[in-house]
Formats: structure tokens, C-alpha cells, sequence
């Protein structure tokens, strides 16, 4: 019996052979002529519409094979089950997807979403290590005829239906949440777009109501008060107090600090004030692969020191931080690193460099609301982004505790 298990049910599970259990189907379509989707199967996310990068309609031929997924299948990849490249098309569609797949469906008596939990389990990735064929462990592979001989336990049918509604439950709240979190981030990307002005304009197309001056151009450097080198010191275990942040400490998606890993720097801090930062400073990476990666400093991230691949910008009262540094998300900031930072080795920006970067600049007044706009919206994505991540370790601690250890 599993450790954690709903009211109601107390019977011991019975031991099925996997071939009692599933049926392989073999339906064949070619997405050309049968005007079926063409989708891909993958470890993270299971049954997938392919991403225009890895579409290959086009290459698609009459005489080519491939596998109908219909509704109620399920699919898995016989060289990656081991990694639990399992999906079900819970859809009212069918689609197709290489002839390489095994597909197959519950038998009576089974629950289809239950049994597709089951199938990415910690539980049953292991037995299908234990059963895979192959000499090399990176040629493993589970096909139907072995996968049929695997035993493991199931519940009664009634259970199957609650452990299969809770999970699917839980997966299309994660799905909720991964949905809003994409919507928000193409929000704002489109703002991000509208609400600074095009090159050679004096007004962005969007505005807040009240607003109608133009806009004047100021560099980075009119805006900062100073730029400023970070600490050199090495990192050593966090001390409780004291934050390290280097390039590695922000996020490439979101710019906001990594909290998990924190560390402080390894030096004498009371000779490092200098090297504190404040709340409206600006961060930039300096040299390497993230160069011009950005982070504004929050003071929810504690008391911090930045390393010497970064460089500080302190902005002036008069100007919004959260407005400047709204700035450095743009197509213009981009662009800009991608010309300056060319150089013979590898590349970089110096705090000269970044000191010379045009901003339009509207009234402090319309800065703050901008910057406001702005702040909210990241919020609103950190909140999802955080509740997905939160459903997920439930999702992940449910499935090694809602079926049987060995």
C-alpha cells in the first residue's frame, strides 16, 4: 500500500502484469493527406504541439508512417522511457506522431488518467530500468513486448478514479498558472514595445491618461549619480547576513535575484561599504556570455554586496529606477549591447560604455507610473511562476508518496 492514500480505501493492491493492464494500438495516419496535427513527445511536458523550430511537415512524405495518437491514448518513447518520455491525449482530437512511439490504451476496469500518472512515477521509471533491453545504458530501451512483462500493483478501480481525478486536478492547475504566466510575460513584452518611444519618436503609441509632453533624450550616465566596479572577493557559504551576488545570481528570464545557492563574499566587510547596495541601484553584467544582463535591487533581497563582473549604476533622485531599469528590457538596450560589446576575445561592456546608453525620459511623474506598470506586471508573473513551481514539488511529492515503494 502506498504511504499516503484517501479515506475509504484500506484493500490491499493487487500485482498486474503491465500486459493485463495495457493494450497496443496501431493506427496509422499520414498528417499530409489525413489533415492530422503533427506532435512531438517530451520528457518535461509529455505530448506537445512541436514548436515552429522543430516542425518538420514539410518533410513529410505519402509513403511515410506515422503513429495516430487518438483521445484517451497514450504515447511514450521506447528510448527515453526510462527518463519517463510518457504522454496521454486527453483532448477530443486525435494527432500523430513518429512511428518510432509506442501507443496504447487502458483496458477495461483501468483508469486512463491514474494509469498515466502511474507511467511517469518515481515508482515506475525504476522498474523500467530494471527491465530495459540494451547493452549501453544510453541505448535502453522499454518496447511493448517488455514493457507487457513488468509486474507492478494497482488499486481497485474506484480508487484508480480518485488518485486519477486528483492529479488531473493538480496538473491542470499547474497548466493554469504556466498559461497565465506565459499571457503575462507576452503582455509585457508587448508593452514593453509601445510604452517606451520608437527610435527617432518623442511619444510612445501607449500612454497613461494626463500625459502629453514629449519626451527628451538622456544617457545612462546623466541619470546615474556614479558607476562603480564590483567587490573582488571570492564567494564562500552564506553567513545568514550577508548576500553575494554575481552574474550567476540573476535570473536570465525574470532579472530577479536567485535566492536558492545564496552565498557571501569572502573578505573583510567592514572595509566593503562600498560595495553595498542600495535600494534604486542598478546592476549590469559586464563581460561574457550574459553581458548587459540587468538587476534592480530589491530590499526583500537583504543586505547585499556585488561582485566585481558586475557594475553599478546609482540613479539620481530625480530619475525612477524602476523606470530606467524597465529600459534595459527593451529591443533598443538590446540591440545596443549586441553592437557595443563586440569585441576581439570575448564580450564585453565597460561602465563608459554603459554611461553612453540614450533613454527618452518623460516627467518623474510619468517615469513612477510607468515604472509602477511595469513593477506590478513582474509581480503578477512572479506570483504565477511561484505557484506553478509550488504545484509542481506537491505534483512531485504526491507521486512518490501516492503508490507503492517497491
Amino acid at each position: 500500500m502506498p504511504k499516503l492514500r484517501f479515506k475509504g480505501f484500506t484493500d490491499d493492491w493487487e500485482q498486474r502484469k503491465l500486459g493485463e493492464v495495457f493494450e497496443q494500438t496501431t493506427n496509422y495516419v499520414n498528417p499530409a493527406e489525413d489533415e492530422v496535427e503533427l506532435w512531438s513527445l517530451t520528457v518535461e511536458a509529455g505530448l506537445t504541439p512541436k514548436t515552429e523550430r522543430y516542425n518538420r511537415e514539410f518533410l513529410v512524405k505519402k509513403e511515410d508512417n506515422f503513429k495516430e495518437v487518438r483521445p484517451g491514448d497514450i504515447v511514450y518513447n521506447p528510448m527515453n522511457m526510462t527518463l519517463g518520455a510518457v504522454g496521454y491525449n486527453g483532448m477530443a482530437k486525435s494527432v500523430a506522431v513518429s512511428g518510432y512511439y509506442t501507443t496504447m490504451i487502458a483496458k477495461d476496469g483501468y483508469d486512463s488518467y491514474y494509469i498515466n500518472t502511474w507511467l511517469k512515477s518515481p515508482q515506475a521509471i525504476l522498474l523500467y530500468k530494471n527491465y530495459a533491453t540494451g547493452t549501453l545504458i544510453e541505448k535502453q530501451r522499454v518496447q511493448f513486448p517488455t514493457l507487457s512483462t513488468i509486474p507492478a500493483s494497482f488499486p481497485e478501480f474506484e480508487e484508480q478514479k480518485q488518485i486519477g481525478a486528483y492529479f488531473a486536478n493538480l496538473d491542470n492547475l499547474i497548466a493554469l498558472h504556466q498559461r497565465k504566466c506565459d499571457e503575462l510575460k507576452k503582455v509585457k513584452k508587448y508593452m514593453l514595445q509601445k510604452m517606451f518611444p520608437k527610435k527617432g519618436e518623442k511619444v510612445p503609441e501607449i500612454r497613461f491618461a494626463g500625459f502629453t509632453g514629449d519626451w527628451e533624450q538622456r544617457k545612462l550616465g546623466d541619470i546615474a549619480t556614479s558607476f562603480d566596479y564590483g567587490l573582488n572577493a571570492a564567494a564562500k557559504e552564506y553567513d545568514g547576513i550577508n548576500a553575494y551576488i554575481r552574474i550567476t545570481d540573476i535570473d536570465d528570464d525574470s532579472h530577479n535575484f536567485i535566492s536558492e545557492g545564496i552565498t557571501s563574499p569572502d573578505t573583510d566587510l567592514s572595509k566593503a561599504d562600498d560595495y553595498k547596495v542600495a535600494e534604486g541601484d542598478i546592476l549590469f553584467a559586464r563581460t561574457g556570455a550574459s553581458v548587459g544582463k540587468s538587476y534592480i535591487y530589491k530590499p526583500s533581497d537583504g543586505l547585499m554586496y556585488f561582485a566585481g563582473f558586475l557594475i553599478r549604476a546609482r540613479v539620481k533622485p530625480e530619475y525612477d529606477a524602476q523606470f530606467v531599469f524597465q529600459n534595459t528590457l527593451t529591443e533598443a538596450y538590446s540591440k545596443y549591447i549586441a553592437v557595443t560589446s563586440q569585441r576581439s576575445g570575448q564580450p564585453g561592456v565597460n561602465a563608459q560604455e554603459y554611461a553612453e546608453y540614450g533613454i527618452m525620459c518623460p516627467t518623474k511623474e510619468e517615469q513612477t507610473k510607468i515604472g509602477e506598470h511595469f513593477n506590478n506586471l513582474d509581480n503578477l508573473i512572479d506570483l504565477h511562476q511561484r505557484k506553478h513551481e509550488t504545484l509542481k514539488e506537491i505534483k512531485k511529492y504526491m507521486l512518490q508518496n501516492m503508490f507503492p515503494e517497491k
